[in-house]
């Protein structure tokens, strides 16, 4: 399998994985996630954080906010790959309920994920997720 094959497939399960986060099933997204001291994520929810059992805390944390949800879309904006390392910027779009919400509504991310092959499969070591698909006027960044 070359490459682009091997990366691709992993971006599938990847795809399929989310379609289950969003409905608080977690299992299969953490199981694509390197489990090593480098890995970090940085959802919407949490600040970023790093090492697996950080991550794994966060990702759990985060699964159970989620409801009935599911996909309504990938766009992907790149996708790069050499035989060890890749990565992928996307909008990934869902219908999901949020934070104990009665109604599902749209949901929208921006999205960038850089994976690593490890002993033969690509693993996620890094995951960065926002809200921010449209342009922000220069006061949103003030704190």
């Amino acid at each position: 399998m070359s490459t682009s094959e091997g990366f691709d497939a992993a971006i599938e399960r990847y795809h399929q994985a989310a379609g289950e986060f969003v409905k608080g099933n977690n299992e299969s997204y953490k199981a694509l996630f390197s489990q090593g001291e480098d890995v970090t994520v940085a959802n919407p929810f949490f600040p970023v954080t790093r090492g697996w059992e950080n991550v794994e805390d966060r990702i759990d944390r985060a699964a159970a906010r989620w409801s009935d949800g599911e996909v309504t879309g990938f766009e992907n904006v790149i996708k790069y790959a050499t035989p060890d390392l890749g990565y992928i910027v996307e909008i990934e779009r869902f219908h999901a309920k949020i934070g104990g919400s009665q109604e599902a509504g749209p949901v929208a991310l921006r999205v960038t994920s850089i994976l690593r092959r490890e002993d033969g499969d690509w693993k996620i070591v890094h995951r960065h997720a926002d809200p921010i698909t449209t342009e922000q006027p220069p006061e949103s960044v003030k704190q």
